[in-house]
């Protein structure tokens, strides 16, 4: 049994504009997670992911770093029980309220 979870995390700094959705959806889909990515009117950008704990940990790791010209200046991220509500990870266009 593997050890499941899900991440709400929302991504401060300079990361709109620079690929942030685009590099985080790809390390998302390597990973094998399912969930999706989207920009977040204040200028952040929220994703929500679900999946292995262990790839979970490997994508907050990549979105500490995030794509050639951002800036992350922090991550806010809640750990919850996963859901099983996604087939597959998505970028989502505009501001997205959630699931």
């Amino acid at each position: 049994m593997t050890d499941s979870a899900r991440i709400d995390v929302t991504v401060h700094g300079r990361v709109q504009g620079v690929g942030f959705r685009m590099y985080a959806a790809e390390a998302a889909r390597r990973l094998e997670l399912t969930g999706w990515v989207a920009n977040e009117r204040a200028g952040n950008v929220r994703c929500v992911a679900e999946g292995p704990a262990d790839a979970l940990r490997r994508l907050l790791d990549a979105m500490r770093t995030g794509p050639m010209g951002a800036i992350v200046e922090r991550l806010d991220e809640t750990w919850q029980a996963p859901t099983g509500g996604f087939d597959r990870f998505e970028i989502r266009s505009g501001w997205h309220q959630g699931d």
